[in-house]
């Protein structure tokens, strides 16, 4: 079942709005699995190409659980965002600028880790 707020979640007997969204996001392959539908519909199968190491058992809960989020729903073209699920990006761009911030405060002086593109696998977006 997904997370909802209001109900309890990991982390949270109280189930505040912000822990139910990271209950939901913090899900393995949750994120990877939003980041492949950001520029539109894609099916099942080619979610599992695109997710290498994802198997369609948690692919499909994954799904579910985003589904019943109401941020991704089911279209004749596979999986989409919904509004809520595509708004999802502009709410976690400041915490994108936060993690650049701390990965240069991490990094040794002059590495250019932090601009490298992130690993296709792993269930990393």
């Amino acid at each position: 079942m997904a997370p909802r707020p209001g109900t309890p979640v990991r982390g949270s007997t109280t189930g505040r709005p912000i822990m139910a969204a990271m209950d939901l996001l913090g899900r393995r392959w949750a994120l990877r699995i939003i980041w492949e539908l950001r520029d539109g519909p894609v099916g099942p199968r080619t979610l599992l190409s695109r997710c290498q190491g994802l198997s369609s058992s948690v692919l499909y809960q994954r799904l579910g659980e985003l589904t019943s989020a109401q941020v991704v729903a089911s279209s004749s073209d596979g999986y989409e965002l919904t509004p809520l699920g595509a708004s999802l990006g502009h709410a976690l761009a400041p915490l994108g600028s936060w993690a650049t911030t701390w990965a240069e405060a991490l990094s040794p002086r002059g590495s250019t880790a932090t601009s490298q593109p992130p690993p296709a696998g792993g269930g990393d977006a």
